[in-house]
């Protein structure tokens, strides 16, 4: 019987993948964790260095869940030319057994550009290799199957040559950093295009198949309350609160998604709520709740744990499990390649304050959500 339900879930992937028919990117629910993959803006957002490692596991109940595996690593320095950043991430998606596999590596450059003491904005380029490989053993023919054994006969199908397609890949985006003058609230927003040129990921050489550009519009805000530090603390009864409001668009292929919701956090506790959906016919959405836990070293080094669930609550994909992820976000601050990590570089306010002066010394180098 698994047999069968696994020849009708892989079969239709087959035919959707030589077929004109195009898919979408992976969709993180834990999206601040994941800044560069959505826009290349985000980066070095903050002076310092950050590495994030997150992990989804989409549709668990189901026999060929769909696995994805995130890195990036990037660096804030008001030192570097353009007083932006530079940063690296790899993106790994197993679609069911490894039936497909897709990789990403993407190099990602960010400018910084002052406007005011209170808003800066950043524009931010990719360019990524992709590369998508298929493992034709893992198809299962009709010929194959027996009415009463399942899966016993060879097949006749002979599969191509080809059994992966490598691709360049390029994106841009900008953003709007901004704060009050008194440096308890902090904003971004900030609009991207993945996929600029459409690159040709079909395997087989007769047809065609162009990765579909990708909008994404998001903004988010980072409100301090209560007494204590905007940086990082201790987690003692002086702690500040942090509220996170956000919101993230996306449309890709003409399908609409929206994810708005809310992070807090009180005592180095993370906790939040979030609403997935999307828009048009055969709309589906689903309620996040994530919880999470941030350590801190010392004033200049933290190790931030998340985990988030998606629990389906409309639409035709309520019996696949939903979908958990797990972040770790490791931040190092006052490091960088020329020096000019510590927010500082002699260049005012917009860049972290005058020279020596740690990273918390404008707000608009420190939204702790990132």
């Amino acid at each position: 019987m698994k047999k069968h339900i696994y020849s009708l879930l892989i079969l239709p992937g087959f035919f959707l993948m030589v077929s004109p028919v195009r898919s979408q990117d992976v969709n993180f629910t834990q999206y601040l964790a994941t800044p560069l993959y959505y826009n290349p803006a985000y980066t070095g957002i903050n002076t310092g260095v950050r590495a994030r490692f997150l992990f989804r596991n989409q549709w668990p109940s189901l026999p060929v869940s769909y696995k994805s595996y995130y890195f990036s690593a990037d660096v804030g320095d008001r030192g570097l030319p353009g007083a932006g950043g530079l940063g690296l991430y790899v993106n790994s998606n197993n679609d069911g057994v490894a039936f497909i596999h897709d990789l990403t590596v993407g190099l990602n450059i960010s400018v910084r550009i002052p406007i005011t003491s209170y808003l800066v904005t950043q524009v931010g380029i990719k360019a990524a290799v992709g590369q998508r490989r298929v493992n034709w053993d893992d198809l299962v023919w009709t010929d194959q199957l027996s009415e009463l054994y399942g899966n016993i006969y060879q097949s006749s199908f002979v599969p191509p040559d080809a059994n992966k397609r490598v691709y360049p890949d390029f994106g841009i985006g900008g953003l709007f950093l901004f704060s009050n003058q008194e440096g308890n609230v902090t904003g971004t927003a900030g609009v991207a295009v993945d996929h600029v040129f459409q690159p040709d990921i079909a395997f087989l050489s007769t047809g065609a198949m162009p990765l579909p550009r990708k909008w994404v519009v998001q903004t988010d805000f980072v409100i301090t309350s209560g007494g204590g530090s905007a940086n990082m603390s201790s987690g003692g009864s002086n702690d500040p609160l942090k509220i996170n409001p956000g919101l993230i668009y996306q449309n890709q292929l003409g399908l609409s998604s929206l994810q708005a919701g809310m992070n807090i956090m009180k005592f180095n506790i993370y906790l939040g709520g979030w609403y997935k959906g999307t828009l048009g016919s055969g709309s589906t959405s689903a309620l996040a709740l994530l919880a999470g836990y941030r350590y801190n070293f010392n004033e200049d080094m933290s190790i931030r744990f998340i985990y988030s669930y998606d629990m389906q609550i409309s639409g035709n994909l309520s019996g696949t499990g939903g979908a958990h992820e797990i972040s770790l976000v490791l931040e190092f601050g006052n490091v960088g390649l020329t020096g000019g990590g510590k927010g500082g570089g002699g260049r005012g306010n917009v860049y972290g304050g005058p020279t020596g002066r740690n990273r918390g010394s404008s707000p608009l180098e420190c939204p702790s959500f990132y």
